[in-house]
């Protein structure tokens, strides 16, 4: 039975469709072709009141990181009805911080101070030196970079202009990568979406299907996760409040820490949704929804809820 025929024939109200868009890096026939088939794979009804989840690095590395986010911006216009969350990814984050749209760190200390930290890989990644770099916030000044090495080792690809792998941005508003004229290009609407981009999203009442059955859940998304031994509502104080005096957030670009649910969280039913890790894996409550990495040959993918259905940009769907 499809789901529009379950919807007419039944007196319980379905639960409601959560879906969750994993990292898109700057292709927009990906985006397009994913949002074509999450169309067609539910029914227009309970799509169109869906809330729609991104969990962040909407730019970098592939071409069309001004049309993508063109895009999502104009999502709430087109469908109303639905809710639209975009967390921040590590890339935007940065993206952000060389545009000048990030909040001033809270407890006064100029971004500057943060340097100190990494200093050791200045040189090595060609930190950004142009205009207004002498308060700019670390990830900004690196974004903006032209690293010396040639070729990232981990992931078997060159660089594109700076370790963020931000050139292709920087194209896509039509200067050269590392140019302070982006700050000109970037639209203001673009500006105002990654200013107001969140660090973590909380979701009440987000139902999964399990083996169990439906069980009644509480969702947080951040863009890589949350840490392990470390409070957790004091993350999510720290992440609501876009504390910008730390150089690097783990929560946005952590690996090993942000991997699994904290040990706090574990035995309770929430569920922890993220990108970034370049991987698709689904454990338990644990979704990390990433399976393109910002490889132009892999898929962006998306996970639906309560159905833990997989979709992605690459599947044929037909109506």
């Amino acid at each position: 039975m499809t789901e529009a025929g379950q919807s007419n024939n039944s007196t319980v109200a379905k639960p409601r469709l959560v879906i969750c868009i994993g990292d898109i890096h700057g292709y927009i026939t990906k985006l397009q072709n994913l949002w074509s088939n999450l169309e067609t794979q539910f029914d227009p009804q309970h799509f169109n009141a869906a809330t729609i989840i991104f969990l962040g690095d909407y730019c970098d590395r592939g071409l069309d990181t001004k049309k993508v986010l063109d895009f999502l911006i104009d999502l709430p216009s087109r469908y109303p009805n639905q809710k639209h969350v975009f967390l921040s990814g590590n890339h935007d984050f940065a993206f952000a911080a060389f545009v000048g749209v990030l909040p001033e760190p809270q407890n006064g200390v100029p971004f500057k101070e943060g340097w100190k930290e990494y200093e050791e890989s200045e040189d090595r990644e060609g930190w950004y030196k142009g205009d207004g770099y002498e308060n700019m916030h670390l990830q900004g000044r690196r974004w903006a970079g032209h690293i010396k090495e040639r070729f990232n080792t981990i992931k078997g690809t060159e660089y594109k202009g700076s370790i963020y792998d931000a050139g292709p941005t920087f194209a896509s508003y039509g200067v050269p990568h590392g140019s302070s004229d982006l700050l000109k290009a970037v639209p203001d609407d673009h500006k105002k979406f990654l200013a107001d981009m969140v660090w973590v999203h909380e979701e009440d009442d987000v139902c999964i299907e399990d083996e169990e059955g439906i069980r009644h859940c509480k969702l947080i998304a951040a863009h890589a996760g949350l840490e392990e031994g470390k409070n957790v509502g004091e993350q999510l104080r720290f992440l609501k409040a876009k504390e910008t005096h730390v150089p690097k957030i783990q929560a946005l670009s952590g690996r090993k820490t942000v991997w699994d649910i904290p040990k706090e969280l574990s035995e309770k039913p929430i569920i922890v949704v993220s990108g970034h890790h370049g991987k698709l894996h689904i454990d338990g409550l644990r979704l990390i929804i990433d399976e393109g990495g910002g490889f132009e040959n892999k898929p962006v993918a998306a996970i639906a809820l309560p159905s833990m259905k997989l979709v992605r940009d690459t599947d044929n769907l037909t109506k």
